[in-house]
């Protein structure tokens, strides 16, 4: 799969679970896709909770490495 493909099916994923983070006062954004990495930019009520990396690597990390199995890992990029 190319890199443009897999760039589309992570943010295919993300649309997924947007709706619950966004029910939380949060959100989600992709920021880039590099050497089977996903960065990626929590906002609002998930920018500052306790639970983002909870949030990242058991919820989002998750689903994306179960989607897309090229992905290795999913960074949060700090605001």
């Amino acid at each position: 799969m190319k890199d443009e493909e897999i760039i589309l099916k992570i943010n295919q994923t993300l649309e997924k679970i947007r709706p619950f983070l966004i029910s939380d006062g949060g959100n989600v954004d992709f920021v880039k896709y590099e050497d089977n990495i996903v960065y990626l930019k929590l906002s609002g009520a998930c920018s500052n909770c306790g639970l983002i990396d909870y949030t990242i690597n058991d919820g989002i990390k998750e689903l994306l490495i179960n989607e897309i199995p090229q992905i290795k890992d999913v960074k949060n990029v700090e605001p």
